[in-house]
C-alpha cells in the first residue's frame, strides 16, 4: 500500500482546502465554516517523486462529545494508520490553546510531525512563523493552500519521511476510485447509507448518527468481498429542494449527484418504516437519466411485521414500475441480513452494464424482435428495421439503422428494450435505443443498380456462362 499522510488540527484552519491542493482536486467539500469535515477523506498525490495517500480530517474541537466525540475518534484512527503528520494551524489566529493540546496529542503518537502554518497570505510571515517556532518542531513551513503557495515545498518536506517503495503494488498507484467496481450508495438522510458501508467492512469507518447530515462529503472506501473488489461511496443525504436551505447542504447534493454520474451501479437507500418517498422517485429518475445500473435497498426490514412488509412490497411495485428492471433487495443495515443477495446484485447489474454486445448478434435479435411484432403503420407504411450494432455500455446503447424510425412510437421502443433486456439477461440496468435512418444512396440516381439488384445480375450472368460451356 501506499504510505500515508493525515491532516490534522482544529475545525477551520483549512485542512481540505491542503489536501484539494494536494490532490490536485476539488474532491473535499470547502466552506468558510468549521466542522465541514466529519470522515476520514481519503485521495492520492501524485505530485512528488512518490505517490502517497492524503488523510483530509474533521477538525479536533477537544469535546468527545456527540458529533464532536465521533470526528475525534475518526482524526485518531487516521493518526493511527498515518506514516507521517502534518499538523496544520491557521497563521491569522496564532498559537491558541486547543494548538498546544492538540499538538501534545500528535507528539504522544511517536509519528514524525510537520506543522504547516496555513494562511500566511496576507499576515506578516516572519512574524507568524516566529511565533510558531515555540512549538518546538523542527519542520515547520508557511503555505497558503488557497492560494496554492508553498504547497509543493511541503510535499518537498514529506518525500524524506516515507518508507521504502519496494512493497508497494503497481495497483496501489492507481487513484483509489479505479479499484473495483465503482458503487454509489445515496439515499435521503438517516436511511442507513453509511451504517450500511460499516456492516459491509466490519469496522466503524463511517461516522453513524441519529443527526440528519451527519455525512457532507462524498466518502470513498475500499473493500474486498467474496474475491472482488469495490469503491464504495458515501454521499450525503439528499432532502427535498424546498427543505435544503444551508449552502454547504447545497453543495453537498451537488457532490452526490456528482458520485452518481461517477459511479458505475448505484444503490438508493430506502427506510422501510417510510416507504418510498417523492424524493427517492426524484433520485432514481436521476440515475436513469445518468444511464447507471440501478439496485434499490429497503433497509430497517427487520423492524416491520408481516402487515407491513406486504402493504411495502405493493407500494414499490406500483410505484417503481417506470423502472420495473431494478432489483429490490431487502435489508438491515444494522444487523448485516441481506448483505450477500446486495452484493450480488450489485455483482450482476454492473455485468450488465458493462455487457459486450456485437453487432451480428444485435441484427439477429433486431431480425427476430421485428418478426414476432412489427411497429404500427406510419401514413400506411411500416417503418423498417434493417440491422443493429452497439452503442457503448454503462448504460448498453443499441442503434438500429432502418427507415422510418423517427415515426416510431414510445411503446415499440419500450418492446424491444424488453425484448433485448430478456434475451441478454440484462438484470439491473437501463438500456438505451438509438434508432437511426438510412437513406437510400442510389436514390435520385438513373441506371444505378441496388446491391441486390447487382448480385442477381451477376447470378444470371454465371448461369449463362455456364450454359455456353
Amino acid at each position: 500500500m501506499l504510505p500515508v499522510i493525515a491532516l490534522v488540527g482544529r475545525p477551520n484552519v483549512g485542512k481540505s482546502t491542503l489536501f484539494n491542493a494536494l490532490t490536485r482536486s476539488r474532491d473535499a467539500l470547502v466552506a468558510d465554516m468549521p466542522g465541514v469535515t466529519r470522515d476520514r477523506h481519503y485521495g492520492v498525490c501524485h505530485v512528488g517523486e512518490r505517490p502517497f495517500v492524503v488523510v483530509d480530517t474533521g477538525g479536533l474541537s477537544g469535546s468527545d462529545e456527540g458529533i464532536e466525540g465521533l470526528t475525534a475518534q475518526q482524526v485518531r484512527l487516521a493518526i493511527a494508520e498515518a506514516n507521517l503528520l502534518v499538523f496544520v494551524v491557521d497563521a491569522r489566529d496564532g498559537i491558541l490553546p486547543l494548538d498546544a493540546n492538540i499538538l501534545s496529542e500528535l507528539r504522544r503518537s511517536g509519528k514524525p510531525i510537520i506543522v504547516a502554518v496555513n494562511k500566511t497570505d496576507g499576515v506578516d510571515e516572519a512574524s507568524a512563523m516566529g511565533e510558531f517556532a515555540r512549538f518546538g518542531v523542527a519542520e515547520t513551513m508557511p503555505v497558503s493552500a488557497a492560494n496554492n503557495r508553498g504547497v509543493d515545498k511541503l510535499i518537498l518536506q514529506i518525500m524524506p519521511h516515507l518508507p521504502p517503495d519496494e512493497d508497494e503494488e503497481a495497483e496501489g498507484r492507481l487513484p483509489l476510485e479505479e479499484q473495483g467496481i465503482r458503487v454509489a450508495i445515496v439515499g435521503r438522510p438517516n436511511a442507513g447509507k453509511s451504517t450500511l458501508i460499516n456492516r459491509l467492512l466490519g469496522e466503524d469507518r463511517l461516522i453513524v448518527s441519529d443527526l440528519a447530515g451527519t455525512t457532507r462529503d462524498p466518502i470513498r472506501v475500499s473493500l474486498e468481498r467474496d474475491g472482488k473488489r469495490y469503491t464504495l461511496i458515501d454521499t450525503a443525504g439528499v432532502r427535498r429542494k424546498a427543505r435544503v436551505e444551508e449552502a454547504i447542504e447545497k453543495f453537498s447534493v451537488i457532490k452526490t449527484l456528482q458520485s452518481i454520474s461517477a459511479a458505475q451501479v448505484t444503490v438508493i437507500m430506502i427506510d422501510a418504516r417510510e416507504n418510498l418517498a417523492d424524493q427517492d422517485l426524484t433520485l432514481i429518475g436521476h440515475v436513469i437519466e445518468e444511464g447507471r445500473a440501478l439496485v434499490v435497498a429497503v433497509n430497517k426490514w427487520d423492524g416491520l411485521d408481516a402487515y407491513q412488509r406486504d402493504q411495502t412490497v405493493k407500494a414499490l411495485e406500483r410505484r417503481l414500475a417506470f423502472a420495473d428492471w431494478a432489483k429490490i433487495v431487502f435489508i438491515s443495515a444494522l444487523h448485516g441480513s441481506g448483505m450477500r443477495e446486495l452484493m450480488r446484485s450489485v455483482v450482476r447489474a454492473h455485468a450488465a452494464a458493462t455487457k459486450e454486445l456485437t453487432a451480428s448478434d444485435l441484427t439477429r435479435a433486431v431480425e427476430k424482435a421485428y418478426e414476432a411484432y412489427q411497429p404500427p403503420l406510419v401514413r400506411g407504411h411500416a417503418p423498417k428495421l434493417r440491422y443493429a450494432h452497439p452503442g457503448g455500455h454503462n448504460p448498453p446503447t443499441i442503434v438500429i439503422h432502418g427507415s422510418r424510425t423517427k415515426h416510431i412510437a414510445p411503446a415499440y421502443r419500450r418492446y424491444l428494450e424488453n425484448f433485448f433486456r430478456k434475451r441478454y439477461k440484462m438484470e439491473g440496468t437501463p438500456i438505451r435505443i438509438d434508432f437511426r435512418d438510412g437513406e437510400n444512396p442510389f436514390a435520385g440516381k438513373k441506371n444505378v443498380l441496388t446491391a441486390s439488384q447487382a448480385r442477381k445480375r451477376q447470378r444470371l450472368i454465371r448461369n449463362a456462362k455456364r450454359r455456353d460451356k
